[in-house]
């Protein structure tokens, strides 16, 4: 729309991988994975305000994130150059200003969602009139999990990550624990201990069995409970309400159930030292409708 100047609460939802198998590794290191990503109502909210000026500024302070290595402000960089390479002009600077709900290190894509965000909503401000793919292609060298955010849809992914196909998955909640350990992804990718030998599956294989608790399994699991004793626990303690599994590199831990009073009488009990907390499966990314 000409003339916008600002989009105020844009949506950065978490996800959960239902599961995660680790087929292979190419020869540049990067790991070939299985996932299904499933998107849920619970996450981050983003501003958007136009400037006078072409600076990139984050103005709300994340501590342990600096703004200029944050993958909000090099997500924006990303798409700023794109615009000057399309047009020769330099858009109008951004400042941005997040409300932080996701933990960092959680295996929610709580950073990655960010950046999607970020790359749809200035598209849109920008008037850059890039296509999802060619938004999706932008995001990718800065993180494996960007594309699925600008899919924007339950999506059974393989490669890296970005070859993304729509799925359906259960229509259920889920309760979610954060054990209060920051897990950085290249320490359990990197172990000598992780399985990188799980056989493919399809995607026939996914939607036959997605109604039944616990298709697959999270392959980086094993090594994120040994490393981190508090995802072992969570594990362990979130079992006793069903199949209960890490998302992602970790740490959360999550388990679905049927309904939101479910969820309720799950989180009553979770013990006072964790974080938890509901969300329900989300078939579509909710900034769509407000784009």
């Amino acid at each position: 729309m000409p003339g916008m100047t600002e989009l105020n609460n844009c949506p950065a939802p978490a996800k959960l991988n239902l599961f995660l198998h680790v087929n292979g590794r190419r020869a540049d290191g990067y790991h070939l994975l299985q996932t299904v990503f499933q998107l849920i109502d619970h996450g981050d909210t983003l501003h958007f305000t136009l400037r006078d000026d072409t600076a990139l500024r984050r103005v709300t302070d994340l501590p342990g994130v600096p703004e200029q290595s944050d993958l909000i402000i090099r997500a924006a960089r990303l798409l700023q150059a794109e615009v000057v390479r399309r047009t020769g002009a330099l858009p109008r600077g951004v400042d941005i200003a997040i409300d932080k709900v996701l933990p960092m290190g959680g295996g929610v894509g709580g950073g990655s969602s960010d950046a999607a965000t970020t790359l749809m909503a200035l598209n849109k401000l920008w008037n850059a009139g890039l296509s999802r793919q060619e938004l999706m292609d932008l995001g990718l060298p800065l993180g494996a999990d960007i594309p699925f955010f600008i899919f924007g849809e339950t999506a059974f992914a393989e490669g890296v990550g970005e070859a993304l196909r729509p799925v359906r998955a259960p229509d259920c909640w889920y309760v979610v624990i954060e054990p209060g350990v920051m897990v950085p992804t290249a320490a359990i990718f990197g172990s000598e201990h992780l399985t990188r030998s799980t056989p493919l599956v399809n995607i026939a294989d996914f939607s036959s069995h997605s109604r039944a608790a616990g298709f697959g399994k999270n392959d980086l699991q094993q090594v994120a409970t040994k490393l981190f004793p508090p995802v072992a626990e969570a594990v362990e303690w979130l079992s006793a309400y069903g199949d209960a599994r890490m998302t992602g590199s970790g740490a959360c831990v999550f388990s679905a159930v049927a309904t939101e009073a479910d969820a309720d009488a799950v989180l009553a009990k979770v013990p006072a030292k964790w974080i938890a907390w509901k969300a329900k499966a989300l078939h579509q990314h909710p900034i769509i409708a407000k784009l």
